[in-house]
């Protein structure tokens, strides 16, 4: 059997968590974000919105508030992301945050929500960018003291869903988890 081009980017795409400094063109980024808006949703409402940020102070602000507020929150994943380099975002140039309109209905909007994270993956992947989705950086959104970012960042209306963090990796072409393929059956 042939393998198409998609198999091939889902095969080789990884969770990036050290990241090269080098910003990201414009124009990637604006490809990459609108094949997320592409993505389907349940019953075709669209219930997102993507913000792509690159302003290196936003960055850092949500960087700092996020792991203050993890720290507070849970100590074993503050000291797991301290072992890794103490970087919530790895040192992203760009992201990506999904954010998502409250409803209440049967339809869950964080299926919506992952299922856009994945299509911005593989779009980045696809054009030589690596990623990291991360639901962590929500952190940053959740104390007053940030409303101003996140009113700057997430229109009103919406709440924060995921992140998909972009850039080069340090380690380009760093080698995905291995599958588990006895996870798989079939009935």
């Amino acid at each position: 059997m042939n393998t198409s081009d998609t198999i091939a980017v889902i095969a080789r795409r990884h969770s990036c968590r050290a990241f090269q400094s080098t910003p990201v063109a414009a124009d990637t980024l604006k490809v990459i974000a609108e094949a997320g808006v592409r993505s389907p949703s349940a019953v075709n409402r669209q219930p997102w919105h993507l913000t792509v940020v690159t302003d290196q102070a936003d960055l850092q602000l949500i960087n700092d508030a996020g792991l203050a507020n993890l720290k507070a929150f849970d100590q074993a994943s503050f000291d797991r992301i301290q072992a890794r380099g103490g970087r919530l975002l790895y040192g992203a140039p760009a992201m990506i945050i999904i954010s998502t309109k409250a409803m209440s209905d049967a339809f869950p909007v964080s299926m919506d929500a992952g299922i856009v994270a994945a299509t911005v993956t593989l779009a980045a992947t696809s054009l030589g960018l690596d990623s990291c989705i991360a639901a962590l950086p929500g952190l940053a959104f959740q104390t007053d003291q940030n409303a101003a970012l996140r009113d700057k960042l997430i229109p009103a209306g919406h709440d924060f869903a995921v992140a998909v963090l972009l850039g080069y990796g340090v380690k380009p072409g760093a080698a995905p988890h291995e599958p588990d393929f006895a996870k798989i059956s079939y009935a």
